[in-house]
């Protein structure tokens, strides 16, 4: 058995259906349900007194080190969130932007980033600037404060052109936030040598792991200036001490609290899971993959969206109407894809653990 078909035996999803949406959620491995399941038995058979949080903190600190891992970061500059949403909600929320600072995002961005700028926008008077995601270097001047975009286009799969928005950001000033909702786990991601400022990602989707688990890297030079208007206990150099106490130095400051031992547990299971498959191997084919696939829609006419070497394809239909109906019809059909509101399109997210049978179960049923 290869390294595929051994990764697709511990995805049991796989064994039913065309799996064609971890842009949304992941396919969850059972050993992560397991680890879940037992995590909640732990609990209500003892109880969650000292020796639950024995258990609970170290695992958390040992998935914060994954996440580092995989963004090639020090541990000490990742923020346990509950997902890229609260990341990139944290970061707009905590930069102390105001009245007539400018901040430049796509036209295209996932609420998960245009919610919080509407909210700084309606309640502190920021202007937003939202242009085509290839052009955001040209649109950042001296008044831009920040500048928040995806790394991959949630809605085409393109690439922002990170090193030329770096650039012109260092210019203005202005630091760079990077919604890497569809970045982490599906391409590689390394946060030095992006030299962005923030970067916030997802452990559900091609991590594969709960709802509400996720990351935020602070760069080192942020770690203390950025407000953190919720530090939990771990946030704290002493607990103990009430209000004698001080914030840590580390992004740990940035951690949104509250967490379950079931949670981490599966967060993970999942990871190891991808990790002993190897994620350059996953993200080389899963990126492959969807290229593949990209070619085989556009060969049978269908109008795909410019889109760069990543694993998620969009094509455009008639209407929203349609995109539902037929999203609804391929997951009757054993395909499930999802479609993209308000934008008359369907997109299908290809992981490393797919297969070419998946593309053609798909294609057929188109």
């Amino acid at each position: 058995m290869d390294a595929v078909e051994t990764l697709r035996s511990q995805l049991p999803v796989l064994q039913r259906l065309a799996y064609l949406n971890a842009g949304t959620c992941g396919p969850v491995p059972e050993v992560a349900r397991q680890a879940a399941v037992d995590a909640w038995a732990y609990a209500t058979a003892e109880g969650r007194g000292g020796a639950f949080y024995q258990r609970l903190v170290p695992l958390a600190e040992e998935l914060r080190g994954r996440y580092a891992s995989l963004l090639n970061a020090s541990a000490d500059d990742i923020a346990l969130t509950a997902g890229t949403s609260d990341g990139c909600a944290h970061v707009i929320a905590s930069l102390g932007l105001g009245e007539g600072d400018e901040v430049v995002t796509a036209d295209d961005e996932h609420p998960g980033v245009t919610g919080p700028l509407i909210a700084a926008r309606e309640q502190r008077g920021v202007r937003l600037t939202a242009v085509p995601l290839a052009e955001i270097p040209n649109a950042i001047g001296d008044t831009t404060k920040l500048v928040a975009c995806s790394h991959v286009s949630w809605h085409s799969g393109a690439v922002a052109p990170v090193a030329d928005v770096v650039a012109a950001a260092a210019r203005a000033g202005a630091p760079v936030l990077l919604d890497g909702a569809q970045g982490v786990g599906a391409v590689g991601v390394d946060v030095a040598a992006l030299g962005v400022d923030f970067y916030a990602g997802s452990g559900q989707k091609w991590l594969c792991g709960p709802v509400g688990t996720g990351m935020l890297y602070v760069s080192p030079e942020w770690t203390t200036r950025l407000a953190s208007p919720g530090p939990s206990y771990g946030g704290l150099t002493d607990p103990s001490a009430g209000l004698d106490s001080g914030l840590v130095d580390t992004a740990r400051r940035h951690d949104t609290p509250l967490r379950d031992l079931s949670t981490v547990a599966a967060a993970v299971a999942a990871f190891d899971v991808l990790d002993q498959a190897g994620f350059e191997d996953l993200q080389a084919r899963g990126a492959a993959l969807a290229a593949e696939l990209a070619d085989a829609l556009a060969d049978r006419g269908l109008a795909v969206v410019p889109r760069g070497a990543t694993t998620l394809v969009s094509w455009e239909v008639a209407d929203d109407e349609t995109a539902v109906a037929t999203r609804d019809r391929l997951q009757d059909a054993g395909v499930t894809i999802r479609d993209l509101p308000g934008a008359a399109r369907l997109r299908a997210s290809v992981g490393g653990w797919n297969t070419e049978d998946d593309l053609d179960r798909l294609l057929a049923a188109l």
